[in-house]
């Protein structure tokens, strides 16, 4: 059975970057620099991406001498689809926030108040 979860916001960031142009195959290290995203957040995003049929992955074929092989991404029809209806769906909720906005309604709800502990005052020795 497959889940269906909201994509994180990191996960839309990877999806939103690489949607600017879905045909042209993407290095990690570029995603990185584009996304802001630190490697230990975008490397496991884009595996698991892979995994669910919306991206393509493969190595370099012809790195310059020197360097080892780049891993290379790009969307799939399927990763087109989910960035487009990812896309509509945080429209929609950023358009749902401005009408509560608009009629003054929060938009987060309040902070949860959290008691405060109380500490007894040290007793002087000897009383």
């Amino acid at each position: 059975m497959a889940r269906s979860r909201v994509p994180s916001p990191q996960t839309l960031t990877v999806l939103r970057a690489l949607a600017g142009d879905p045909a042209r195959w993407r290095y990690g290290y570029e995603l990185v620099t584009e996304t802001e995203l630190k490697a230990g957040s975008l490397y496991p995003i884009l595996v698991r991406l892979a995994d669910r049929g919306l991206l393509d992955a493969m190595w370099e074929e012809s790195p310059p001498r020197g360097r080892p092989p780049r891993h290379l991404y790009r969307l799939t029809q399927a990763g087109i689809d989910a960035s487009a209806s990812a896309a509509a769906a945080a429209s929609a909720a950023s358009g749902a926030s401005a009408a509560r906005r608009a009629r003054g309604q929060p938009v987060t709800p309040p902070p949860r108040r959290v008691p405060r502990r109380v500490v007894p005052a040290p007793q002087p020795d000897g009383a």
